[in-house]
């Protein structure tokens, strides 16, 4: 199957909804794009139309992106595109989702602080993602990147 993959750079436009599924659990947001663009006339920027998109991720992306984000929040979501016709009101309308893949704050527009999430020992299937698991503001126990660093800064 070909996936039509996209990368959008924008702002979080509703609260981030969190819940489990019998498919893992799953976070979804409203997503706003504006375009830009540079008048050389006026020599100033002005915004386009805005395009909502409606952003799913799943499983521990969906669970990381629920504790990391907030409206308001500028991102750069990058996922398989998916376009649906409903019916609404008598009216056929268009709906574009994305099925996250990437998520990350725009740094262009602020800084950010990565924390590691630790994954939880259970029994590990290889048909299955692991289950992240970490209290927010806690280091990561037994890092492996961690752990690398600080011999290698002991050794020196």
């Amino acid at each position: 199957m070909n996936d039509t993959t996209v990368t959008l750079v924008g702002n979080v436009a509703t609260a981030v909804e969190y819940r489990e599924t019998a498919g893992g659990g799953v976070a979804r947001f409203r997503f706003a794009v504006t375009a830009r663009r540079w008048g050389r006339e006026r020599g100033l920027w002005s915004d386009g139309n805005t395009s909502f998109y409606t952003v799913s991720a799943w499983r521990s992306l969906g669970a990381n992106l629920a504790a990391s984000v907030s409206v308001g929040e500028p991102l750069v979501v990058h996922g398989r595109l998916r376009v649906r016709e409903d019916e609404r009101d008598g009216q056929r309308k268009t709906f574009v989702d994305v099925d996250a893949l990437a998520v990350g704050h725009d740094l262009t527009r602020g800084t950010a602080a990565f924390r590691r999430a630790v994954r939880a020992e259970t029994g590990h299937r290889p048909e299955q993602e692991p289950t992240l698991v970490q209290a927010p503001g806690q280091p990561p126990e037994q890092d492996p990147w961690t752990e690398a660093t600080k011999r290698l800064v002991t050794a020196s």
